[in-house]
């Protein structure tokens, strides 16, 4: 894990910073559906898991722009950007009705990614444990697939005065609509690092590498 200490007094977005951290302390969620047909067919034509491929699109996005790769070092005060972010999925067991948090490690490389995502979720249908540990994982975002519902919006809250800067993206079934498939992504983030335009271009940014990840560009 390797960070580089942001200097307050010269960051782009200090006075919004210290806003939002100091007087205002929030956060900023967004809902909406994203058209991913493309990544359906491609999953079903080379017979790969959706998921899996949605979550690799996701962590690649979250990794091309530094602001959605902060954190807060608590113990020193100190605003850092992750040199990358990975993310935490969640598996469901369907006979407890509870979840597992999975650790799965980004790599820029597909078919690494694919295999390792697989593996990960495979270990975690073997045990019952919650396991989330975040004091070791400071540089992991929360992913999490709500399988059961195409839905239109959701919150995450978060106690107010949290400065915690990892994204928290959450995504539905994705259902079809006038001929294409589209999937509600829900999105969020600490209003001390991000706001409207930052949100929204992650959804921005989706479509844009889904259509990339399809067509080899």
């Amino acid at each position: 894990m390797n960070y580089k200490i942001i200097d307050k007094d010269t960051y782009y977005r200090k006075d919004v910073f210290r806003h939002f951290s100091e007087d205002c302390r929030c956060s900023t969620s967004m809902t909406a559906r994203i058209d991913v047909t493309q990544l359906v067919r491609y999953s079903r034509e080379t017979d790969t898991k959706f998921y899996i491929n949605f979550l690799y699109v996701l962590s690649k996005v979250l990794n091309s722009r530094d602001d959605y790769k902060m954190g807060y070092l608590w113990q020193t005060d100190d605003l850092v950007c992750y040199d990358t972010i990975n993310p935490t999925q969640y598996i469901f067991h369907e006979d407890t009705e509870t979840c597992t948090p999975v650790y799965t490690t980004y790599h820029k490389d597909y078919k690494t990614f694919y295999n390792g995502a697989q593996c990960d979720i495979e270990q975690a249908k073997k045990t019952r444990e919650y396991g989330l540990d975040m004091e070791n994982h400071p540089n992991w975002f929360d992913a999490s697939y709500i399988s059961w519902l195409s839905y239109d919006s959701l919150n995450v809250e978060l106690p107010d005065g949290h400065l915690f800067f990892a994204p928290i993206i959450n995504w539905g079934r994705y259902r079809e609509e006038n001929g294409r498939f589209v999937m509600p992504v829900s999105v969020r983030l600490n209003h001390a690092i991000a706001d409207g335009y930052l949100t929204a271009n992650v959804f921005r940014l989706l479509e844009k590498e889904i259509d990339a990840f399809c067509t080899g560009a």
